[in-house]
């Protein structure tokens, strides 16, 4: 057994001064305790107990060059130097704008925020205020951050969610006023006949559908075959915008994200954590007529941190990565990921777990279930989570770290060895589920 008595020992003490010991609530999902981490490199993280853990969590996703990438680091450092915040633009913002619009379907123009939680709330007033519409429609199980304006039905626990035709909103936390439900439509995903009904239900209503391309934080489900085309449709018809919410998508699965994998681009997308490799930062690119809303209409968006030196040059040196050789990192993750999905699936097999692995190379799911691989919310949450708990706990003694749901995320440094090296720490962790 792996010992955490240092991780253990530093929460306790962290308790008492830093609330819950954490700086985010996710953080809490660790066992024994939320761990403490001194130091990522390449496809690992080292905690201060000593333990070695191949990371498959990267930081919630956004370190897609694995933990401090070499080119990256360097850039930064070499532009801290040059100052961090001038209240005023820098050279770089203008490069990193320019080639981003360049890759990004759609994107016309862009604006830099610092988190997806901003950039989701800015997404939202640009198509309030272009369409002169209250309400917001999106999907149970898609998450678009913990405002209080999007953090609704991201999570409901099924016997709060009402039927599955027409979705009750649930808030979802303590301190979430009332109000901001009014302005929300909740609708199941995947489905367009139930987007249909709901948009008709509120004609003339509705300023904006947002959706995640991917239905990643709900369990990695991908869309059914022309599903994005026809919300796409759909919205056109009743006047209200398609927001993509690729923060976690974006620069994952592609220089292009979703929109580009899938063929389909939104009006405005949404991106952050990969973009820049572990920096903050994110945006909103999208169509000119309603970014200009920003300076034709006065709509207000603002932040200190928005656009600072060190997040514009790892961005930079991130794409310099990324684009290298017509993308040719994507093709090894993408080969690698198929590999480690495989490599799950047939040990599952060999084991009679049933467990089944769905999702992307760059981004996949393991669900506990019997049944069909999840295609919705309301699927996925009724895989077995206790089952799922168990195999991550059997996983994180063999040195392989995973999110408690069962996500997992690839970087470009996890190489063959390593997913050998995680394919036989799996491979021991299920047959101790297995006996068990």
């Amino acid at each position: 057994m792996r010992s955490y008595a240092k991780s253990i020992a530093l929460h306790e003490k962290a308790r008492r001064n830093l609330a819950g010991g954490v700086s985010s609530n996710v953080r809490y999902a660790s066992v024994p305790v939320p761990l403490f981490f001194a130091r990522g490199e390449g496809a690992r993280l080292y905690d201060i107990d000593g333990n070695v853990h191949i990371d498959y969590v990267l930081g919630n996703g956004p370190a897609i060059l694995g933990h401090a990438p070499k080119k990256v680091i360097e850039a930064v450092a070499a532009s801290l130097g040059d100052g961090q915040l001038f209240a005023a633009q820098n050279p770089r913002e203008a490069e990193l704008a320019e080639r981003l619009c360049a890759l990004l379907p759609g994107a016309e123009v862009v604006r830099f925020c610092t988190s997806g939680t901003e950039a989701v709330l800015m997404a939202m007033r640009l198509a309030r205020a272009f369409t002169g519409r209250d309400k917001i429609l999106k999907f149970e199980g898609h998450y678009h951050g913990w405002s209080d304006q999007a953090y609704i039905s991201a999570r409901p626990s099924l016997n709060e969610a009402g039927p599955a035709d027409a979705p009750v909103p649930v808030a979802g936390s303590p301190g979430m006023p009332a109000s901001v439900l009014d302005d929300v439509v909740v609708c199941g995903w995947n489905d367009l006949d139930l987007l249909e009904q709901a948009l008709a239900r509120h004609r003339g209503e509705i300023a904006a559908v947002i959706m995640e391309p991917v239905m990643v934080n709900g369990g990695a489900v991908v869309p059914r075959p022309g599903y994005l085309e026809g919300a796409k449709k759909l919205c056109r018809e009743h006047g209200a915008l398609l927001i993509l919410d690729e923060v976690i998508t974006g620069f994952r699965v592609g220089l292009g994200g979703a929109q580009a994998a899938f063929g389909v681009t939104a009006d405005l997308g949404v991106y952050a954590k990969a973009v820049a490799a572990g920096f903050p930062l994110a945006m909103v690119a999208g169509r000119r007529d309603v970014m200009d809303t920003l300076v034709d209409r006065g709509v207000m968006h603002g932040g200190t941190y928005n656009g600072n030196v060190q997040s514009m040059a790892a961005a930079l040196a991130a794409l310099d990565l990324l684009e290298a050789n017509d993308g040719a990192l994507y093709r090894d993750l993408e080969s690698r990921g198929r590999e480690l999905m495989q490599g799950l699936d047939a040990l599952a097999a060999k084991h009679g777990l049933p467990i089944v692995v769905q999702g992307m190379p760059a981004i996949f799911q393991t669900f506990f279930t019997s049944g069909l691989a999840p295609t919705n919310y309301r699927e996925a949450a009724a895989c077995d989570r206790d089952a799922m708990l168990a195999f991550h706990a059997a996983l994180q003694e063999e040195g392989v770290r995973v999110q408690q749901a069962g996500k997992w995320f690839l970087s470009t440094a996890h190489d063959r060895p390593v997913i050998e090296e995680t394919l036989a720490g799996a491979d021991r962790a299920m047959a101790r589920l297995a006996r068990a």
